[in-house]
């Protein structure tokens, strides 16, 4: 198996939690806490879990717009976390993020054809005539006409904000992509739009995605593999169809139980969680779940398992397995 594109190790992101008196540092919050994941070139991965799991600080720390408390990032075979400078800045083009908010992520003093085209002028890669093309051409890749460029972002709705940000994604022609939940701030009749864009446009390109969405059904349409997080740690892995037809971890159990079925006729089985969601100010000792799992196991309150292959590639941390 060649290399993967993208290769996270033990990815921390803590951040310190200061007092209103002195700025002393009374604590830390553990939004990242010792990820690990590798992607393949052409795949894209499903980072899925609850609002508050750390899942969005995980796809900017390892695109390093936050800065990682410990663990490590190759890119290419490249450290990401060791490069400065001019080597950090050329590296960037190779990777670039969609945001959530199409509304937020665009400047509204600028034009869409400045937007898209902003990146190109940054690196110094292309500029005149065939910048203008260039543009034309992404606006024309994305499904919007050539003349939106000379138009504002309030001009368009949510979903062509959206198509215009993918645009921009593009313009240096990058190898990976992160996703941070790209269209939950969309209407449900613009998601599957924007969606089959996506997939559409990474077998044109050959891009590589991390795609991140607490959205199951989101998840399972345009994912290989699922990574499902809980409290800043990854708990389970595998590709899309063993996950959701087999999962091994309780977490998963419970999140598959929860999302709706397109079928009158058939009914699953509701796990309902007792408890609520701990802080990751000060996460539960041993297993992070084992407050709210219904299986819990006497070990599980002593020692944190680790995230082990059990068979296929298919991986959990869970005493269970």
């Amino acid at each position: 198996m060649s290399d993967p594109l993208l290769d996270v190790k033990n990815l921390k992101k803590y951040f310190p939690l200061r007092s209103s008196f002195l700025r002393r540092v009374t604590g830390q919050i553990q939004a990242v806490d010792g990820i690990s994941f590798s992607l393949r070139r052409g795949e894209t991965l499903g980072l899925v879990g609850e609002s508050g799991c750390g899942k969005s600080t995980a796809g900017r720390t390892v695109l390093r717009l936050i800065p990682p408390t410990g663990g490590t990032v190759f890119f290419r075979g490249q450290d990401l976390l060791a490069l400065k400078g001019d080597a950090l800045r050329s590296a960037r083009k190779s990777f670039q993020m969609i945001f959530q908010d199409p509304y937020a992520s665009l400047n509204p003093r600028m034009t869409v054809g400045q937007i898209i085209s902003e990146p190109s002028i940054i690196h110094g890669s292309i500029r005149g005539r065939a910048l203008e093309e260039k543009t034309a051409a992404l606006l024309e890749d994305v499904g919007l006409q050539a003349d939106a460029a000379k138009k504002y972002p309030f001009e368009f709705s949510g979903g062509q904000r959206q198509r215009v940000s993918i645009a921009r994604a593009l313009a240096l022609s990058p190898e990976l992509i992160v996703a941070d939940e790209p269209v939950s701030a969309l209407d449900v009749s613009v998601q599957a739009q924007v969606l089959n864009l996506m997939k559409e446009l990474r077998f044109r390109h050959n891009l590589t995605y991390l795609f991140i969405s607490h959205d199951l059904s989101v998840v399972h349409h345009i994912s290989d593999r699922v990574a499902v997080m809980y409290l800043g740690r990854i708990v389970e892995l595998a590709e899309k169809q063993d996950l959701f037809s087999r999962p091994l971890h309780p977490y998963t159990e419970a999140l598959l139980s929860a999302a709706p079925i397109p079928d009158v006729g058939k009914r699953g089985r509701r796990i309902l969680l007792s408890g609520d969601v701990p802080s990751p100010l000060d996460p539960p000792s041993g297993c992070s779940f084992h407050p709210r799992c219904p299986k819990v196991m006497n070990i599980c309150p002593k020692q944190v398992p680790e995230l082990s292959d059990t068979g296929n590639g298919h991986m959990a941390a869970c005493h269970l397995c």
